[in-house]
């Protein structure tokens, strides 16, 4: 990346509204994504869906960003993070105005199925452009010794937007209609565009540090790019799966809840929003903790393990409960439990495999590998809601957590580098640090 000599100046401090402003993005995007589907009852209602249908609706937006994820990478690599944000969420912002205008159920009229599975594919299509350029702002503005951190802090972004929507949207739909819903959200996502035009600007000079650390970084990535290397695919591959029970419990969460834990509305509500509270905390933490350990292999395979148990554990609860539930709240509870528990842990990884991931491309390849990563990760969301109410029809609710289990169990050697690759990650880090002492 190429810097012009007439780019302005900033502080060193200016990294954070760069992050602030990716967080932001990314939040706004997320109230959509992560939110739309705690509405799925409402939906389901509104709409006059089954559950397959509900499920493939659902899976479309997820379709949508999985399809233009790597493209958007491209684009950020070659244009800039700035360029790219400012697009994609002003025409998202466009497309969700149109969704209210034109998708909106009301007591006279019941829009064609059409209608809703065009305008979420292409909300997904076009608000898919925030994960990588983001991200790659972050490669840019942060050396190696915070990129972690800063990683962590902005993925918090998609639990944040994600505890929003569970707390907001749910009320919005329920007293005001679907269209408030796409209103509001179209309002998010045109405030965070002027964060971004305001705040994104390409790093005029690098820190020296930060010059170090890529310079490790390019010895490191192959010259053919992050298409070619065999170890981001595979990194991009477990990041993917271990997505599957995350993306259950989000789309399907609130209708398990619902249909087998007879739970209540505010029920719902809080175990949603604290299972996105509770990953952002941890993913905030988890960033911070293997910055200064250096241990996000590791990390990553105790999450990955953790989410294999819990989830294991739900499938287990759900058998044992068999139809009783309604006659024991005790069990209720354990259930509500269980799932927010499992859901926070299966969501606390992601800044640390992402930083595990553009680490490995290095920052100047970095939208590209994210942009895979992404591409990846919504391929998984779109295929997640979609399946569940086959396997709701083959063997209910134990099936799909058992699923979800396995679905960790696969991602875990994934995930976790060989130790050839580990011990070639370490030496990189070591040498960074030696070029920043002295």
């Amino acid at each position: 990346m190429t810097h012009s000599s007439h780019s302005p100046s900033f502080a060193p401090r200016h990294r954070w509204k760069v992050l602030a402003a990716g967080v932001a993005a990314n939040a706004a995007f997320s109230v959509a994504f992560s939110g739309i589907p705690m509405t799925a009852v409402l939906m389901r209602t509104g709409y006059q869906l089954d559950n397959a249908t509900l499920g493939l609706v659902l899976g479309l937006m997820g379709l949508g960003i999985a399809v233009s994820e790597l493209p958007w990478g491209l684009l950020t690599d070659r244009w800039g993070d700035r360029p790219v944000l400012l697009t994609g969420l002003g025409s998202t912002a466009v497309a969700l105005v149109a969704m209210a205008l034109w998708a909106a159920p009301n007591a006279q009229h019941i829009p064609g199925l059409g209608w809703l599975a065009a305008g979420l594919l292409l909300v997904g299509l076009l608000g898919g452009s925030v994960n990588g350029a983001s991200g790659r702002a972050v490669m840019t503005w942060f050396d190696a010794g915070e990129r972690g951190l800063a990683m962590s802090i902005r993925q918090t972004a998609v639990p944040l937007g994600g505890g929003i929507g569970a707390l907001v949207l749910p009320f919005v739909t329920l007293h005001f209609g679907f269209a408030a819903l796409y209103g509001l959200l179209a309002l998010l996502c045109a405030l965070s565009a002027a964060m971004s035009w305001a705040w994104v600007h390409e790093p005029p000079i690098a820190p020296r540090s930060t010059k170090a650390a890529a310079t490790t970084e390019v010895r490191a990535a192959p010259k053919s790019g992050p298409l070619r290397d065999a170890r981001v695919w595979r990194i991009v591959l477990g990041i993917g799966i271990l997505c599957a029970p995350q993306f259950a419990v989000l789309s399907f969460g609130t209708v398990f809840l619902h249909d087998f834990g007879h739970a209540g509305f505010a029920t719902i509500t809080a175990t949603m929003v604290f299972t996105q509270v509770g990953a952002m905390v941890t993913r905030v933490w988890s960033g911070r903790w293997t910055d200064r350990r250096r241990n996000r292999p590791a990390y990553l395979r105790a999450c990955s393990a953790l989410s294999v148990l819990l989830f294991a554990a739900l499938a287990v609860l759900v058998m044992a409960a068999g139809t009783h539930v309604a006659d024991s709240s005790a069990l209720r509870i354990a259930l509500v439990v269980l799932l927010g528990v499992s859901g926070v842990c299966v969501s606390a990884w992601h800044g640390v495999a992402y930083t595990e991931l553009a680490t490995l491309a290095g920052a100047a390849r970095a939208g590209t590998a994210l942009g895979m990563a992404n591409t990846s990760v919504f391929l998984v969301c779109f295929v997640t809601p979609f399946s569940i109410p086959h396997l709701l029809a083959l063997q209910g609710w134990s099936l799909v957590w058992l699923a979800a289990s396995a679905c960790a169990l696969v991602a875990m050697p994934l995930l976790v580098p060989r130790p050839d690759t580990a011990a070639a990650v370490d030496q990189n880090v070591a040498k960074t640090a030696l070029s920043r002492s002295t």
